[in-house]
């Protein structure tokens, strides 16, 4: 069993930055790619970034170009959210997720994804 604990998450003004933690268990973290989806009140799930096993290769929704950055630390089995320039519209609970399936290109669809933290709230404020 795969576990996902988010952490880092909070209230941050426009124009802040914060950098939000997935760190997982198990001992096949390297071989998955990882995800971030964000979900706001009343709105469906989002896909925000994804990172391939290795880190070697990334994937961002447009809304988040240019200001955040997923990374990863296999030898600390966490994976990163760094996230600048928030906006209001950024509030939401954000999850990461493990591919279901090993050493594949970063996925942007939520049903690709196996397991999932329970999230962490991001709120910022106008």
């Amino acid at each position: 069993q795969v576990q996902l604990v988010e952490s880092g998450g909070g209230l941050v003004q426009a124009g802040g930055s914060l950098r939000l933690s997935c760190a997982a268990s198990g001992r096949t973290f390297n071989i998955y790619t990882m995800g971030w989806f964000r979900q706001a009140p009343g709105k469906e799930r989002e896909f925000v970034a994804a990172i391939t096993w290795s880190g070697g290769a990334t994937l961002y929704a447009d809304s988040v170009k240019g200001r955040f950055t997923v990374s990863r630390d296999n030898a600390k089995n966490t994976v990163y959210l760094q996230m600048n320039s928030l906006k209001p519209e950024d509030t939401a609970v954000y999850s990461c997720a493990r591919d279901s399936l090993p050493l594949r290109l970063p996925q942007s669809n939520p049903n690709e994804y196996d397991y999932w933290g329970q999230g962490t709230q991001v709120t910022v404020s106008s």
